[in-house]
């Protein structure tokens, strides 16, 4: 197994692709998806910014697949001894 330790920045590096890779397979335009860190005392919230029309995939029915998005942050806070929080934004330019 080749497990490698992160270092005080790669947790955010590798969160970050993993949520960008994630919401957009999710999308119809993946190309609008951005996330955005900001550091908060000892945690991270994740900003995560989708087109208007498919912020109704991200958040799913009964909000089911945004639960499901912070279940795997939960999991991956606890292998990389980080907090991490998502909010969900849509773009509006309309």
């Amino acid at each position: 197994m080749n497990e490698v330790t992160p270092t005080s920045s790669e947790p955010t590096v590798r969160m970050k692709q993993l949520i960008l890779e994630i919401v957009q397979a999710l999308v119809d335009q993946p190309e609008d998806v951005s996330v955005e860190m900001l550091d908060d005392h000892d945690a991270t919230v994740i900003r995560l910014r989708v087109a208007h029309q498919d912020i109704g995939k991200v958040i799913g029915k009964q909000g089911r697949t945004a639960r499901s998005l912070r279940t795997i942050l939960g999991a991956a806070s606890m292998k990389l001894h980080h907090r991490f929080a998502l909010d969900i934004l849509e773009d509006d330019e309309q």
